[in-house]
C-alpha cells in the first residue's frame, strides 16, 4: 500500500504549489497530479458543478490506485470535501485559507485575503473568519482574472501587475500586516506581490501546512513510502502542458489528458 501514489487535483496548474511542498517534505512518495485547466477557475461555477468536477477528478485518481487524495483547490475543498470524505474510502485532505495564523499574529489588527469568489463566499471561510478574526479587520478581495492569466501563461506580464496593484490598494490603505493567499495559483504571484506591498507585510499560504497534514495522515495509516528508490511524479492536464512545464521547471514531463 505504501508504494501507491498520492493523488493531487486542482482546477488548474495552481495546485502544483501544493505538490512542490509535498514533494519537499515527502521526497520518496510517488505522486499523480491532475490539472482540470479546461474548467478553471472553479469559483464562479456554483456548488453543484464544482461538486461534479471534484467527483470526476477524485474518481480518475482513484482509478490509478492513489492511496490518498489532496484537494489542492480552496474552492473544491469548501464545496465538495464533506461529500468526498463520506463517499470514498481513502483519506482526503483539503485546503483552506490561513486566516487563523494571520488573525492570531497581526499587530495592526488588519489582514488582507486574496481569494476566489467560491472561497470567500463559502460557509467554511465564514466560519473560520468568525471564529478567529473577531477583533481583526479582514479586507477581502476576489481575485477575478488572476487564475485566467496564469492558466494562459501570462503570469509575468504588465496586465497581471496592474490587476494586482488595483486589488492590493484597499489592503495597503487599511494598513494590513498579513496577506493571506486563498487560492493555490496565488503563491506563483509572490515576486510581484513582494514588489507591490510594503516591506512589513507578511504573505502566507497553506502549502506547507497541507504537506505536514499529508505526512501526518500517511503516518497514521502506516502508508508512508520509505523506499529509497527514485519517486515517480506524473502530471496531467486537459489544458496547455507548456504552462505547467514552465511553473514546474525543467526535468518534469507534463502529459495532455482529455478528461
Amino acid at each position: 500500500m505504501s508504494k501507491q501514489a498520492i493523488g493531487i487535483f486542482d482546477s488548474g496548474v495552481g495546485g502544483t504549489s501544493i505538490w512542490k511542498e509535498i514533494h519537499v517534505l515527502l521526497p520518496h512518495e510517488h505522486t499523480i497530479y491532475l490539472a482540470d485547466s479546461i474548467n478553471a477557475p472553479y469559483g464562479p461555477k456554483g456548488k453543484e458543478a464544482i461538486l461534479a468536477l471534484s467527483i470526476k477528478n477524485t474518481e480518475y485518481l482513484l482509478s490509478k490506485d492513489c492511496k490518498l487524495i489532496v484537494v489542492a483547490c480552496n474552492t473544491a475543498t469548501t464545496n465538495a470535501i464533506t461529500y468526498l470524505r463520506a463517499q470514498y474510502n481513502v483519506p482526503i485532505i483539503g485546503i483552506e485559507p490561513a486566516i487563523k495564523p494571520a488573525a492570531l499574529q497581526t499587530q495592526t489588527h488588519a489582514v488582507g485575503i486574496l481569494a476566489t469568489k467560491g472561497t470567500l463566499s463559502s460557509a467554511l471561510f465564514s466560519k473560520t473568519a468568525t471564529l478567529f478574526a473577531k477583533d481583526v479587520t479582514i479586507v477581502e478581495q476576489i481575485g477575478d482574472g488572476i487564475v485566467e492569466l496564469i492558466e494562459a501563461g501570462k503570469l509575468h506580464t504588465e496586465a497581471m501587475k496592474l490587476l494586482l496593484k488595483d486589488y492590493l490598494e484597499p489592503m495597503i490603505k487599511a494598513n494590513i500586516d498579513y496577506l493571506v493567499l486563498g487560492c493555490t495559483h496565488y503563491p506563483y504571484l509572490m515576486p510581484i506581490l513582494l514588489e507591490l506591498l510594503p516591506k512589513h507585510v507578511k504573505i502566507i499560504d497553506s502549502g506547507e501546512a497541507v504537506a505536514r497534514q499529508t505526512k501526518a495522515v500517511l503516518k497514521e495509516h502506516n502508508q508512508l513510502n520509505n523506499a529509497m528508490a527514485e519517486p515517480k511524479s506524473q502530471f496531467f492536464t486537459n489544458g496547455n502542458p507548456e504552462v505547467m512545464k514552465t511553473l514546474l521547471g525543467n526535468g518534469f514531463n507534463v502529459s495532455f489528458l482529455d478528461f
